[in-house]
C-alpha cells in the first residue's frame, strides 16, 4: 500500500500490544485457576471460571476496543508525530476494535484449553487461524479497489471469530469425554 501504511500499521500494533494487555492477563489467570483446580478435581469450579472469566472479560474488551474505536488517534500519537500515518494507524485500529470484544472471548477459551492440558489444541487454532484464515482473508481483501487499513485490518476478526468457533467445537468434545 505504501510506506504511510506500513509505517501505521507498525504504530497500531504498539497499541494493539498494550490494549491486549487486559485479555492477555484473563488468559494466563484462567490457565492457573483450571489447571489448580483441575488438579484438584473440581472441574465444574473450572468450566465456570471460564464462563465468569468471558464474561468479566467482555466488559473490559468494550473499554478497550472503545479507546481503540474513538480514540485510536490519541493513542497512535503517543508512537508518531506523522498525521497521516496517525490518521492510517487509527483507520487499523477502528477494525481492531472489533477484535477487542473477540479476544475477550477467545483469550479465556486459550487459558481454559491451556490450563486442561490441550495446549496442542491451542497451537492449532492458532495456526489455523492466522494461516488459513487470517493471510488468506487479508489477501483476498487487498484485491478489492480503494481499501483502507480499515479493510485490512477485518482480517484480525474475522480469524478470531473462526477460532472461537473452533473453541466452542472443542469445549464441545472435550467436556462430553
Amino acid at each position: 500500500m505504501g510506506v504511510v501504511e506500513s509505517a501505521a500499521v507498525g504504530v497500531a500494533e504498539k497499541v494493539c500490544v498494550f490494549l491486549m494487555l487486559v485479555a492477555s492477563a484473563y488468559m494466563q489467570s484462567i490457565s492457573a485457576f483450571v489447571a489448580q483446580n483441575n488438579g484438584a478435581g473440581l472441574f465444574e469450579r473450572s468450566k465456570k471460571a471460564l464462563f465468569y472469566g468471558i464474561k468479566t472479560a467482555f466488559i473490559a474488551g468494550i473499554i478497550m476496543g472503545s479507546l481503540s474505536f474513538f480514540w485510536g488517534n490519541h493513542l497512535s500519537a503517543f508512537f508518531s508525530n506523522e498525521a497521516n500515518v496517525i490518521i492510517a494507524s487509527h483507520s487499523y485500529l477502528k477494525a481492531y476494535a472489533i477484535d477487542c470484544l473477540l479476544t475477550a472471548i477467545l483469550f479465556c477459551f486459550i487459558g481454559y484449553f491451556n490450563g486442561c492440558s490441550r495446549t496442542v489444541f491451542v497451537m492449532l487454532q492458532g495456526v489455523i487461524g492466522a494461516f488459513f484464515i487470517r493471510i488468506p482473508a487479508v489477501y483476498f481483501i487487498s484485491k478489492f479497489e480503494k481499501i483502507t487499513l480499515f479493510h485490512i485490518g477485518l482480517g484480525t476478526p474475522i480469524s478470531t471469530v473462526v477460532q472461537i468457533l473452533l473453541c466452542l467445537i472443542a469445549y464441545k468434545i472435550y467436556t462430553k469425554k
